[in-house]
């Protein structure tokens, strides 16, 4: 695991080595235990590194046989034994233990074709010192960040944005027009950022970039197989063995091997698999207000499976006092509360282990929210031509609130439309209330609809997870554990989030995954094998914080007054309307807690990357 940071310039008016330093520097959470660094023609390649496997010797940039290829890998590849075995016996030459060496000699054999054979998490570059070529790539999923930017002949690439502060070169400068959609997302659903001309390189791609141009290409997309050739038996058999394999290969470490854990039944089930084998730390957050922490679940479930269970509560000064640094952190802005138990729950672990397992990923691929049932309460009302769903939905929209009348309203729209993980945190139509450029933007759907216009096809319950896959994974829930646990230098891996594991999850029927009733139904009935019944059916509650009555706290809401009636403030949001909302909000007479927090972090976020210190 590391930190990547380089760049590829083609007018050097700086000492590169100097400055490669300095840009790694900035991200030396990622990896505080060593550095390694080449220049050379242009090139600068720099990295951060936590050891975790080959300790001794996997410092990096790796070189190939002659010389001629260097690596530097942000990363775990589960099956590297494998693949090492499979090259040596073609004759290549290993010069280390780590997993790095074996994707540039798999590089050396098979080219972009060696991509497909990858199972783990990664962002890389590879270096070619003759053609002065760079070629990268990303996993299929995104767990591992990639960012890069492009001006005038110069190439930056990085773990975190923020390294590129430290280049001579880069102009940073606010991209407003993607401030919309960020209020409407909590995050922007494709590769652009915040920040002018970076962007990051989407999950499953690769990229070339060769004298002055980048070229990006998709190695790897979802593909769903529905199967309907086994029994449920014979589903919950393949789902426990396949899962199993996932826990063993992503507990290869030269280090010890932690396990996050709270009430629900992914983090629950990783962390029962892991103890069958090895003794077993498990770390969870919560809070002195009960009905938010998921504490006595935890340390409930950790005393009869045998776990150590360590724990850490968070009142409200902690929460907002970590706001700034979960800001800056996360690189762009985040809303989600969740961030900030997660920020304290890594540095928790961070003080007994190096790596940690979590559960993230298991919704995505088998189906855990809730609002994936929706769609089959739509599933018959969608098959009413859609002009008498538009005139029903058109009338229900200037009534007043009756039974029904929000399903009528959502009911007009396709999939699409209706997909913002059922809600927005601001609505379109809101935006240019609260916000001074808020006219001309692009509609949330018109960002969804090429993910859905790839998963054309299936029924509405796939294809929502399609989109969960494809957008809320990568943007929102790995994004913030990805930066998270490096902020802690914890390296944090997902055992759903495993090629095998996907391989299988793309071959369940609907009905295995949700119901009206239920959601997670194969996972759920796999994990009650090995978990206690309560456990195993624990209903889907999330990362829940208390935020929603501390923002009612004078203190706290006084300090988001004063945010909100800043400069800043005022240079991109209307703030008689920001205020407004806000004394709604602390009246009880508006549930605007999202829009509230969404609009605090980014102003937060701002002053932290283009403040005076910034």
């Amino acid at each position: 695991m590391c930190g990547l940071a380089g760049f590829i310039d083609r007018d050097i008016q700086y000492d590169p080595q100097t400055v490669v330093r300095a840009m790694a520097d900035r991200i030396v959470h990622r990896g505080p235990d060593s550095d390694g660094y080449f220049c050379e023609g242009g090139a600068g390649l720099g990295f951060r590194r936590l050891s975790i496997i080959d300790l001794s010797g996997g410092d990096q940039p790796i070189f190939n046989e002659d010389g001629k290829l260097l690596i530097n890998l942000n990363g775990e590849i589960y099956n590297y034994r494998e693949l090492r075995a499979e090259l040596t016996a073609k004759g290549h030459v290993f010069r280390t233990k780590a997993d790095t060496e074996v994707i540039l000699h798999g590089y050396e054999e098979w080219g972009q074709a060696l991509l497909p054979r990858l199972r783990g998490m990664f962002a890389f570059v590879i270096y070619d010192r003759r053609s002065h070529r760079l070629f990268g790539a990303r996993d299929i999923f995104g767990i591992k960040p990639f960012y890069y930017y492009q001006k005038e002949g110069l190439f930056l690439y990085g773990s975190e944005i923020k390294s590129f502060l430290a280049h001579p070169g880069f102009e940073k400068a606010l991209d407003r027009k993607w401030l919309p959609t960020y209020l409407t997302f909590e995050y922007i659903p494709n590769e652009e950022t915040l920040f002018q001309n970076v962007r990051s390189l989407p999950a499953g791609c690769c990229f070339t970039y060769e004298e002055g141009r980048l070229s990006v290409e998709r190695y790897f997309d979802l593909r769903y197989q529905i199967r309907r050739d086994r029994t449920e038996a014979e589903w919950l058999d393949e789902i426990e063995a396949v899962f199993r394999d996932s826990c063993k290969a992503h507990c290869i470490s030269d280090v010890e091997v932690g396990c996050f854990l709270s009430s629900g039944v992914d983090s629950s089930y990783v962390t029962r698999l892991l103890s069958e084998d090895m003794p077993v730390k498990a770390f969870s957050v919560g809070y002195a207000e009960q009905r938010y922490s998921e504490l006595s679940h935890a340390k409930e479930l950790a005393e009869k499976i045998g776990v150590t269970c360590i724990t850490r509560e968070i009142d409200a000064q902690a929460f907002f006092d970590a706001v700034p640094a979960v800001q800056y952190h996360m690189d762009e802005p985040l809303p989600n509360p969740s961030a900030v138990p997660l920020y304290y729950l890594t540095r928790l672990a961070a003080e007994q282990v190096k790596v940690v397992l979590s559960g993230e990923g298991a919704d995505e691929l088998f189906g855990g929210y809730n609002y994936y049932k929706e769609c089959l309460d739509f599933e018959k009302y969608m098959r009413v031509p859609q002009p008498i769903r538009s005139a029903l939905g058109g009338a229900a929209e200037h009534l007043p609130r009756f039974h029904g009348r929000r399903f009528l309203m959502r009911g007009r729209y396709p999939l699409e439309r209706r997909y913002i993980r059922n809600n927005y945190v601001f609505d379109e139509t809101e935006v240019p209330l609260y916000l001074l450029d808020g006219q001309d933007f692009p509609r949330p759907h018109e960002l969804t609809k090429p993910i859905f216009d790839r998963a054309a096809g299936l029924d509405e319950v796939t294809k929502m997870q399609y989109a969960d896959i494809s957008a809320w994974l990568p943007f929102d829930i790995l994004q913030k554990a990805d930066k998270m646990s490096m902020a802690a230098s914890l390296e944090l891996r997902v055992p759903f989030l495993d090629r095998k594991v996907l391989d299988l999850a793309l071959q369940l029927p609907p009905e295995m995954r949700v119901t009206k009733e239920f959601t997670k139904i194969a996972l759920r009935r796999t994990a009650e094998r090995v978990l206690p019944q309560k456990s195993a059916l624990m209903p889907k509650i999330g990362f829940i914080t208390p935020l929603n009555q501390w923002m009612r706290q004078e203190r706290y809401y006084q300090q988001i007054h004063d945010t909100f009636t800043s400069p800043a403030a005022g240079e991109f949001f209307r703030t008689d309307a920001l205020l407004a909302l806000l004394d709604e909000h602390k009246a009880g007479r508006d549930g605007g807690m999202k829009r509230i927090w969404s609009i605090y972090c980014f102003l937060v976020w701002y002053k932290e990357f283009f403040g005076a210190a910034g």
